[in-house]
């Protein structure tokens, strides 16, 4: 089992962490058929490496994506973060492993539009029950991705390049050693777009894994997978 932190009685960040998939399989049901979106994919991605996956719509990038970041249990296979077995840890205890060990950056930003950006990037931190210097890390996160001077906006009198800027603040809050990104710059124009990358690879320094289909960004990367048909194949 993961260390627990002896103050909060929760799982402690891991640093320096590896993630290890062996064999993932994953099937819907389309009325009488079975779809198998994952056929048994292998993967090893190092501490700190720069990921990008690629691959044709229905390839199954983002249902690899939300399986390695415990989102979606595999019908078989393991996922290992750091030396723990992800989904061997109980549904509590994986949700506390999530908020401080991974982040994640949704294509459609998620944010809730009833609260400020400062008050969206501060959501996991609440959820983590972070209550000192929560607010103080949020706006020095927004200052980080440019926007400092919009902390106070609610989501509809941002553009879609400043949600998505505030949804990778949001993603950075509890400093977590994996973040994950699906389609980051797929709703963007290609200038915001880049812009966009650059901001993540130049805050990220730990472990990103992202899923694009732009083969630009995708360079920009340390390693690039190609998936097809639930499969790596380059």
């Amino acid at each position: 089992m993961p260390d627990l932190d002896p103050v909060t009685d929760s799982i402690a960040p891991v640093t320096g962490v590896t993630l290890t998939a062996r064999d993932l399989h994953r099937r819907f049901s389309m009325g009488r058929d079975t779809v198998e979106v994952l056929c048994g994919v292998d993967l090893q991605i190092e501490a700190c490496e720069k990921l990008f996956l690629r691959g044709a719509s229905g390839a199954g990038k983002t249902t690899l994506l939300y399986t390695l970041a415990g989102l979606e249990r595999p019908d078989s296979g393991e996922v290992e973060i750091g030396g723990e077995s992800l989904y061997d840890l109980s549904k509590a205890r994986q949700a506390d492993f999530r908020n401080s060990t991974i982040g994640y950056v949704f294509q459609h930003y998620f944010l809730l539009p009833d609260l400020t950006a400062l008050e969206n990037v501060c959501l996991p931190a609440m959820m983590a029950g972070r209550r000192r210097g929560r607010r103080q890390r949020a706006a020095e996160l927004l200052d980080l991705v440019g926007l400092g001077n919009r902390i106070d906006h609610r989501p509809t009198e941002l553009s879609g390049g400043e949600q998505q800027r505030v949804a990778i603040a949001r993603s950075l809050i509890n400093d977590p050693q994996i973040l994950f990104a699906d389609e980051p710059t797929g709703n963007l124009d290609s200038k915001t777009g880049g812009e966009v990358m650059e901001t993540l690879l130049g805050i990220v320094s730990d472990s990103l894994i992202v899923v694009t289909h732009d083969s630009t960004l995708a360079a920009l990367g340390d390693r690039q997978l190609e998936i097809s048909d639930g499969r790596i194949v380059a």
